[in-house]
């Protein structure tokens, strides 16, 4: 057995734990927010919202199913928007279940096909500091990742 070996052995267990706690954490998050009013759906509203008052975002989900891999366009604005995000101070994270993201903000038309989902950023509701407790992981979690050179982290949500 390799070093290699024995250092994924170790941290498996570790990740996947850490995985499922930010995936809960970031349900409960989203939930919070959208109660709170302080999130924003869309790739060119939350764009807008980044231009306006960028220090009042507090987080940025950029998400996307397997299919939206080859959509260039979308692909640039999230380069765009990660590079704006890391400027500012934002935590970001990648979420790969837009239908799953949809079913927890509820998102969606007459017809039931979910909105721009693509990009939610979650704002401060006020001048004071939001103080929630899944946003206190959330950031923990991305703080960890980027410690590792990842700097846009994945998060896999519960069912």
């Amino acid at each position: 057995m390799t070093l290699e070996e024995v250092r994924c052995q170790d941290t498996v267990p570790e990740s996947t734990a850490r995985m499922q706690g930010a995936g809960k954490a970031l349900h409960e998050l989203l939930l919070s927010a959208q109660r709170q009013g302080c999130l924003t759906a869309g790739v060119y509203e939350s764009a807008k919202v980044l231009n306006v008052d960028p220090d009042n975002v507090t987080f940025c989900v950029l998400a996307a199913d397997e299919e939206d891999e080859g959509d260039i366009a979308l692909q640039i604005h999230f380069t765009l928007i990660q590079a704006f995000c890391c400027e500012n101070d934002i935590d970001i994270v990648r979420v790969g279940d837009v239908q799953r993201l949809a079913a927890i903000v509820g998102a969606g038309d007459e017809a039931g096909a979910p909105g721009d989902l693509h990009c939610i950023l979650i704002s401060n509701p006020n001048e004071d500091s939001w103080k929630d407790p899944a946003l206190e992981k959330l950031s923990l979690f991305c703080e960890e990742s980027r410690s590792v050179n990842d700097w846009v982290p994945s998060i896999t949500l519960p069912e």
